[in-house]
C-alpha cells in the first residue's frame, strides 16, 4: 500500500505544481504586457521589475490561486485515474475506499500549512514591497492626498482632518474634539498638524482651543505645541490594502488599537484576520469534494469532472462574497462570516464522500 500511496501522492503534488506555476506564468505574462509601457515610460530598470515587483507578485498570486488548483488538481488526476479503472482495481483488492484518501490528505495538509505561514506572514511582507511599488511606479499614490478624515481616537475623543498629504506627513484643517457623557468640552483647531517621527508625537501650528466650563468659555492660543494623540500617519491612509500589507501580529495589535478607539472598520480587519486560517483549511475541503466527485466513473468522463467542479468552485467563491458582505456590512460576526462558506462546503463534502459509490 506504501507504493501506492506515493504515486497518488506523487500525482497529486505534479498535477498541483504544473498547474499553478504554469498559471502563474500565464498572469505574470499577462500583468507584464498591461504595465510593460508604464514601465518604458517610467524607465524602470529591469532589476527593480523583477526583484521589487514580480517577485512580491508571485508568492501573493500563488496563494491567492492555491486552494481553486488543489481542487482543480485532484479533480483532473483522480477523474484520470477512475477512467483508467485504477480505483477499481485497487477497491477489489481489498483496499478500502476510505483509506485511499490518505495520500490526499497527507498532501493537502503540507499545502495547507504552507498557505497558512504565507498567508499570516509570507504574503503580508511581500504586499508591503510590491504595493509600494505599486504605488510609486505604477498608479502614482506615492503621494497621494488623503481628504476629509473624520476617526474617533479614544474615548469620546474625535477628530478631523481636511487633507493630508503622506509625502511629509502632514494635515491642514486639523480639530479635535472632547466630550464627557455625550457634552462637548473642548475643541481645538489649527492651521497645520505634523508628524515628528523621530520623537514619535504630532506638532499642532497655530491652534485656538476652547474649553466649555460650566458657567464660562475659555480660549487658549499657541504658535506650535508637540503632543502624543492616539494614531499615527498610517492609521490616515484610506488605502484598502492597508490589512493586506500586515502581518498577524500587526494585524491582530491594529484591531486591539481600532477596537479601543471605537472604529467603525473593524469589521474589514477582522474579515482579513479569519480569512488567512479560513483559506488553509479550504484545501482540505476541496480535496474531499474532488475526490468524492472524481473518483466515480461517469459518461463524460473527465470533462464531466471539470464541469462539475468548475460549477462547486464558483458557488464556493459567490458564497464567501456575500458572507463577507453580510460581516462588513451587515450584523453577521466576522468570524462567521468567513468561516460559514467551509462550514457548510465541508458538511456538503463529507454528504459527497458518503454518497460516492465503493
Amino acid at each position: 500500500m506504501k507504493k501506492i500511496d506515493l504515486y497518488i501522492f506523487k500525482k497529486f503534488v505534479g498535477t498541483f505544481s504544473f498547474s499553478i506555476l504554469l498559471f502563474t506564468a500565464v498572469a505574470v505574462i499577462i500583468d507584464l504586457s498591461e504595465k510593460i509601457d508604464g514601465f518604458v515610460t517610467k524607465n524602470i530598470s529591469i532589476d527593480k521589475i523583477i526583484f521589487e515587483y514580480y517577485l512580491n507578485f508571485i508568492p501573493f498570486i500563488l496563494t491567492l490561486l492555491s486552494p481553486l488548483f488543489v481542487f482543480i488538481a485532484v479533480i483532473f488526476f483522480t477523474s484520470r485515474m477512475a477512467s483508467n479503472s485504477e480505483f477499481i482495481a485497487l477497491l477489489s483488492s481489498g483496499v478500502s475506499f476510505y483509506r485511499l484518501l490518505l495520500p490526499y490528505f497527507f498532501a493537502a495538509a503540507i499545502f495547507s500549512g504552507l498557505i497558512l505561514y504565507a498567508n499570516h506572514f509570507l504574503v503580508p511582507n511581500s504586499n508591503k514591497e510590491r504595493l509600494a511599488f505599486e504605488g510609486q511606479y505604477i498608479y502614482g499614490h506615492g503621494r497621494q492626498i488623503t481628504r476629509n478624515v473624520n476617526m474617533q481616537i479614544d474615548k469620546g475623543v474625535f477628530m478631523y482632518i481636511d487633507n493630508f498629504t503622506g509625502r511629509d506627513s502632514t494635515g491642514y484643517k486639523f480639530a479635535l474634539e472632547k466630550f464627557e457623557d455625550g457634552e462637548l468640552k473642548s475643541k481645538l483647531r489649527a492651521d497645520r498638524i505634523l508628524w515628528d517621527n523621530e520623537n514619535q508625537n504630532w506638532e499642532i501650528r497655530n491652534y485656538t482651543i476652547r474649553v466649555f466650563h460650566d458657567d464660562y468659555e475659555e480660549l487658549i492660543f499657541g504658535q506650535s505645541m508637540d503632543t502624543v494623540l492616539n494614531f499615527t500617519p498610517r492609521d490616515l491612509s484610506k488605502s484598502m490594502h492597508l490589512r493586506e500589507e500586515m502581518n498577524t501580529t500587526e494585524l491582530r495589535e491594529y484591531i486591539d488599537i481600532e477596537v479601543m478607539r471605537g472604529s467603525d472598520n473593524v469589521s474589514f480587519y477582522e474579515v482579513e484576520l479569519y480569512r488567512r486560517t479560513a483559506d488553509a483549511f479550504t484545501v482540505f475541503i476541496m480535496t474531499l469534494i474532488g475526490f468524492s466527485i472524481a473518483s466515480r466513473k461517469i459518461r463524460g468522463g473527465m470533462g464531466m469532472h471539470i464541469v462539475i467542479g468548475l460549477g462547486l468552485s464558483a458557488a464556493y467563491i459567490i458564497f464567501i462574497r456575500f458572507s463577507t458582505t453580510f460581516s462588513t456590512n451587515g450584523d453577521l460576526p466576522s468570524i462567521l462570516g468567513v468561516w460559514i462558506p467551509n462550514l457548510i462546503f465541508g458538511l456538503l463534502a463529507i454528504v459527497l464522500m458518503i454518497r460516492a459509490p465503493k
